[in-house]
């Protein structure tokens, strides 16, 4: 039995958020005054078991997810997170794993998630600046971490490494032609993705968006780019440097919403099912699942929730939308 929602959409691509914890407080996603010291973070018994995560990421699999990919909060905090990747890379029928990081402890892990089967990571930078990196990412840890887990990435054997950078106007905007020199030189896959008005604490306005064309002609008017096919789901237009210097992507999820093609589930990490990036509640799956339902009735609860799915916030964004309820990011994991 493999799913389709409401708008004929499959579920094939699954994001698992393993903690909520993070040890930055990017003003996009956890800005410090809603994620301060007095936040309740999640305790440990209230977090899905890795037997947890890995069952029910089997019984997705069974209902067509093909691509899995762990997130956090920074999923890199969870503790011995090599050894759930070596549980999930086992499973039959998945065809790919990845793991979205900001990078800052891929100097120690790299190399035991690659051991453990990890074959794709994408890595956040949002700047190449220390003054500006301090300030994006509200730590005390410096940018020179995030540079030094890429390397250590590459080390480990990673193929290219996928680099997020979120664009807000008169923030970061003034970059795009370094951080695009920065992943070419170093053999990187830059993607720019638009802000958007995930939860409700970020502070977004559409004049902070900075739109993907006009990225698109800043990049184009430094290296000529050529358009390469757009596979079916694919969230990224992707383009490829003429002069064989790598690739580039563009996510332009305000500009050019995509939610027509959209096959992901998010899955938080106290075990709540959400079926859209902007949704304002999920299934508690974890609750079903400690209460002893089988796989059987777990797949079929999953079914039903995915069959009634018409989520398409991103085509219906209006000047109302960014401030009604959300789940924040931190919680799903983008």
């Amino acid at each position: 039995m493999k799913p389709t929602d409401t708008l004929g959409r499959p579920l094939q691509a699954l994001r698992i958020s393993v903690t909520d914890r993070c040890n930055f407080r990017c003003t996009y996603c956890m800005p410090r005054e809603s994620f301060g010291p007095d936040h309740a973070f999640l305790e440990r018994e209230a977090l899905l078991s890795f037997e947890e995560i890995t069952r029910l990421a089997r019984i997705f699999v069974g209902l067509g997810v093909a691509k899995l990919r762990l997130t956090g909060g920074e999923p890199l905090l969870r503790k011995e997170l090599p050894v759930l990747v070596r549980m999930l890379t086992g499973l039959p029928d998945l065809a790919d794993l990845a793991l979205t990081t900001n990078g800052v402890l891929l100097p120690e892990l790299a190399r035991d998630l690659r051991a453990a089967g990890l074959r794709r990571l994408t890595v956040s930078l949002d700047t190449l600046r220390q003054d500006r990196f301090q300030v994006l990412s509200d730590t005390d840890l410096p940018l020179s971490r995030v540079l030094q887990g890429l390397e250590a990435a590459r080390a480990a054997g990673f193929g290219p490494v996928k680099v997020n950078c979120v664009l807000q106007r008169g923030v970061n905007e003034d970059e795009v032609l370094d951080l695009a020199a920065f992943a070419r030189e170093g053999g990187h896959t830059l993607r720019f993705i638009e802000f958007m008005d995930v939860g409700t604490t970020n502070g977004w306005r559409m004049d902070a968006v900075v739109p993907a064309a006009e990225v698109h002609s800043v990049l184009a008017s430094r290296w000529p780019l050529e358009a390469l096919p757009h596979p079916e789901g694919a969230v990224a237009r992707e383009w490829r440097y003429q002069d064989g210097k790598g690739e580039v992507g563009l996510i332009a999820s305000v500009t050019a919403p995509f939610c027509g093609g959209c096959d992901r589930a998010r899955l938080s990490a106290d075990g709540h099912l959400y079926t859209c990036l902007f949704a304002s509640d999920g299934m508690d799956l974890k609750a079903f699942l400690r209460a002893g339902h089988d796989d059987a009735g777990l797949a079929a609860l999953i079914a039903a929730r995915w069959t009634r799915r018409g989520d398409r916030y991103s085509e219906q964004r209006r000047e109302q939308t960014p401030g009604l309820p959300k789940v924040e990011m931190s919680r799903i994991g983008g």
